[in-house]
């Protein structure tokens, strides 16, 4: 009778017991070498990228961070579920973590997927502060994968994260290298004539801008886990196997464009959330998102895993093969982007007063995505004054700031196919970065 008693209760305690882990992280000064230079950084445990941290949905946690910088640290738990006294903002949740002090995160994880961590102070995070989560299910998962592998991306520049922001609050094109030319202007008014061109440039210029505006920050190294693309990060698989990769998208202000040449990706979670498997043979990554997806590679030969930035400025590049050593063609970039009209609609908040009394009449928007043949002639004197409570939810919105371009995670309809994973119904970021998300 005692036996049986004692098996019961030992039966409860069990899980209980399973339910509850403990977690070690230090915040340290690192070196970070990308293969074309080396600095100095911030990073966890000793290296940046931090530890992948593994928890189970339905277990609570405790992690214990030890700051040994000489200044003040925190991290934040992007996108997880918690009370707000845990999500670590300083002097919003919490006052942070001060040099030589160790605090101790203590929170229930209510949720499964791919997210990540990061520091929410100053400039850490683009200077290695950053790491990523895998919440195991409690029940099983959806769709099946034999092995899984996370790919987190970053874009790690020669300059300090406080370098970079001074530059561009006294010159925010600082870092564009791909400037429109005078011979891009001739270009164009060979093209679409000289009014038309003329036209074009003041309308941009109306609002500040060039159609080069794709990208605040060129000039960086793309890595994938924390090597550059000479250093060639390589996953292991063998062929037939189903592979699952987490990626997240950790950079500073990089959107990039992900495709695997010879491998069609089925899209499985985005944001930890899962979705209807979605195939596509490329899609765009935002800053702070994770996707999730599914290769099958059934030929005995390596993949390249090529991450191009959204200004066709630089990439990150990494390798899957059945052994290492192995590597594949590493596609050329693709011709630099430039933004259109169609682009801009979509800017939330933006003044349009400085383009008041513009003239459309000569401009040419036959090239604009499903624009060819708009009549705007009968929106003469349209006024726009009542535009105020005008619903945008089905558009997807951008915001941009200096060394940061925030996108609002609204519903939007998929342009084209092949970046259709881009435009996945998700939720809003559960996430309280006013500064660096």
């Amino acid at each position: 009778m005692k036996t049986r008693l004692f098996t019961g209760l030992l039966s409860l305690l069990i899980p209980a017991m399973v339910m509850a882990g403990e977690y070690n992280l230090t915040v340290d000064r690192v070196e970070i070498d990308t293969g074309d230079f080396v600095k100095e950084g911030i990073g966890y445990n000793g290296k940046s990228p931090g530890p992948v941290m593994r928890f189970k949905e339905g277990e609570n946690v405790k992690i214990n961070v030890t700051n040994n910088l000489d200044e003040m640290t925190s991290i934040h738990w992007h996108g997880l579920i918690l009370p707000f006294d845990q999500d670590g903002v300083p002097g919003i949740s919490f006052p942070g973590i001060k040099p030589g002090e160790t605090f101790t995160y203590e929170f229930p994880i209510q949720q499964a997927g791919t997210y990540w961590f990061h520091s929410h102070s100053g400039f850490q995070e683009p200077d290695g502060a950053y790491g990523s989560i895998v919440i195991e299910p409690e029940g099983r998962e959806p769709f099946r994968y034999d092995r899984e592998y996370v790919v987190q991306l970053t874009d790690k520049h020669p300059h300090s994260g406080d370098r970079i922001m001074r530059n561009l609050k006294m010159m925010p094109d600082y870092y564009n290298r791909e400037q429109q030319t005078v011979g891009e202007f001739f270009s164009d008014v060979s093209k679409n004539g000289l009014m038309n061109t003329v036209s074009d440039r003041m309308a941009w210029g109306g609002m500040r801008m060039m159609k080069a505006d794709v990208e605040d920050l060129q000039g960086f190294t793309g890595l994938i886990n924390g090597k550059g693309p000479d250093q060639n990060w390589t996953g292991l698989f063998e062929p037939g196997e189903r592979i699952r990769l987490r990626f997240i998208n950790s950079s500073a202000m990089t959107y990039f464009d992900i495709r695997i040449p010879g491998l069609d990706m089925t899209v499985v979670q985005a944001d930890g959330n899962n979705v209807q498997p979605v195939s596509v043979d490329e899609f765009r990554i935002g800053v702070a998102e994770t996707y999730d997806v599914i290769v099958r590679p059934k030929d005995e030969q390596a993949y390249t895993i090529f991450a191009e930035s959204m200004g066709r400025s630089g990439y990150a590049r990494a390798t899957l093969a059945p052994e290492e050593g192995m590597e594949a063609a590493v596609p050329q970039l693709r011709e630099p982007a430039r933004l259109t009209m169609a682009d801009m609609s979509g800017m939330h908040g933006m003044d349009h007063g400085s383009m008041a009394g513009m003239d459309h009449g000569d401009m040419d928007m036959s090239s604009s995505e499903g624009m060819g043949g708009m009549d705007h002639s009968s929106m003469e004197g349209m006024d726009h004054s009542n535009m105020q409570g005008m619903d945008h939810s089905t558009w997807k919105a951008w915001i941009t700031v200096p060394w940061r371009w925030v996108k609002k995670k609204v519903q939007a309809i998929p342009s084209t196919p092949r970046v259709v994973a881009s435009y996945l119904p998700q939720p809003m970021a559960v996430s309280s970065c006013p500064t660096l998300t």
